[in-house]
């Protein structure tokens, strides 16, 4: 498999001393090349491509995902049945059908779910019990419970839609605890900030996971076709669904910090080799030489170690501020507009009420429309249930 170079004295003994062996691989002499430098210009001045279905990155099935949409459906049936709404209330809707996991009345939870003491007994976030009981775990516990079918079906669906996306290009090893620290991070923005009424639901999770795609976008952007066009149609989602948290009743600082702590961890976890960069074990042979490009680019690396700086600075500093009892609302006048914005149509101020109180017996009067209104409750000294109430009188 040699091939035969031609001398400049042409003689049959000549040739047969001037022929030379080359490797297989090797490419034309010069003497070819400048002869023909078309024929040669395509075929040796680039290293071959890679076949059709070569696969640079390794592509992960994801079950984690699927398995977590689960288990909160799962919970949320346990949820409505430690709630037992026909032996714990006067009114429930859905009885006759639903026996035992009938819902509270729509006019106490809209979105067909169990009762806020339910949901404060089981894990929910309740600033009180994390300052003063020092239950830090509840900033967990909270995104695995829901306040009703609607609240679940919709996270839920989110969360197969973006998260199976993620989990295929990332495996579970790295979306699992971006999910789990997200949710966290939601919940302890949300623990500074919304001091008075309690809090569930994996939404802060759910804008961790947004918010990796977009830091991974930023990070990977060489790695990306259509680049733009991607990051105009994430940016408007984000935007969409950052708008419907300034509605009342909508825990916004959830998202927002959910959002931040996902972005900060893209930028730490989901971070790519440049293409540039093979690892000679995973290539297939014969089809890239070894690359002399460095593993990662140098803005790849600035943004891994400031984000990871500020994860670990941010998540430090919230934890110190939350149980030393901080409020950012007294420090910030105008941060409650991130997650309520009055409108004609609605009003972002708490409703007040007069109370009188006989045992479980409470007497409330609204201060700003005069409704009366008469209720037992299976916790008198439950604050959470008794604003509650004071909202459903005032509307």
């Amino acid at each position: 498999m040699g091939r035969r170079t031609p001398s400049s004295n042409s003689s049959p003994e000549s040739d047969l001393d001037t022929i030379k062996v080359q490797p297989r691989d090797s490419g034309p002499n010069l003497e070819e090349r400048d002869r023909y430098p078309a024929h040669y210009s395509n075929q040796y001045s680039r290293p071959p491509g890679p076949p059709p279905n070569y696969q640079p990155y390794t592509k992960w099935f994801p079950w984690l995902v699927p398995i977590v949409a689960i288990v909160n459906v799962g919970l949320f049936v346990l949820v409505m049945y430690v709630n037992d709404c026909p032996r714990n209330s006067q009114n429930c809707f859905g009885t006759e059908i639903f026996g035992r996991y009938a819902f509270q009345d729509v006019h106490e939870n809209p979105l067909l779910g169990p009762s806020t003491t339910t949901l404060q007994k089981l894990g929910a976030l309740d600033v009180k019990k994390v300052v003063e009981g020092r239950q830090l775990w509840r900033l967990l516990s909270c995104m695995w419970l829901h306040a009703g079918v609607f609240h679940v079906a919709a996270n839920m669906l989110s969360l197969l839609f973006v998260g199976i996306r993620l989990e295929q290009e990332f495996g579970f090893v790295r979306i699992g605890p971006l999910y789990v620290l997200a949710g966290v991070g939601g919940s302890l923005l949300s623990a500074l900030f919304v001091r008075k009424k309690i809090s569930v639901g994996a939404s802060g999770a759910l804008f961790g996971l947004l918010g990796a795609m977009l830091s991974e976008l930023l990070t990977n952007w060489t790695l990306y076709e259509n680049k733009l066009a991607t990051l105009l149609t994430l940016l408007l989602i984000i935007a969409i669904n950052l708008a419907v948290g300034i509605l009342p009743h909508v825990d916004n600082f959830a998202h927002l910090g959910g959002f931040i702590t996902g972005f900060l961890l893209g930028c730490v976890l989901l971070i790519r080799p440049q293409f540039g960069w093979v690892d000679k074990k995973k290539a297939p042979s014969g089809y890239f030489a070894a690359s002399k490009k460095s593993k990662y680019k140098i803005y790849q690396y600035i943004l891994l170690i400031m984000s990871l700086a500020i994860f670990l600075t941010g998540f430090i500093l919230g934890l110190i501020l939350l149980t030393s009892g901080w409020d950012g609302n007294t420090h910030c006048s105008w941060c409650h507009y991130l997650s309520c914005v009055p409108t004609p149509l609605w009003s972002c101020t708490e409703a007040r009420c007069a109370t009188t109180q006989l045992g479980n017996q409470m007497n409330m009067t609204c201060t700003s429309n005069h409704k009366n209104g008469t209720y037992i409750l299976s916790n008198p000294n439950n604050t959470i249930e008794i604003q509650m109430l004071c909202s459903k009188l005032c509307k």
